[in-house]
């Protein structure tokens, strides 16, 4: 079985946050994207913050958060930002 501790950048608390939020396999968090992931984790913790974001982006991606590209960081930026105006 695919864990999400196989993933890069996902540790055993991330895990238990995103299977606290019903995403409990690689496949569902794949399917599901960083963003819509990261609004299931905001939603239940108050704490999730923008590194949180890159994290579960760079999981999916399947490389280190600090690997992102730059672009890619300022398009995840902007979504992080337009939920604390929303």
């Amino acid at each position: 079985m695919n864990t999400l501790t196989t993933l890069p950048n996902i540790g055993k608390e991330l895990e238990r946050k995103l299977k606290s939020v019903g995403i409990t396999s690689v496949d569902e968090l794949k399917a599901l994207g960083s963003e819509r992931a990261f609004l299931k984790l905001k939603h239940q913790y108050s704490n999730v913050c923008l590194v949180h974001l890159y994290c579960l982006q760079g999981a999916i991606d399947s490389i280190a958060y600090d690997q992102l590209s730059a672009d890619l960081k300022i398009q995840l930026k902007k979504f992080s930002d337009s939920l604390k105006t929303a």
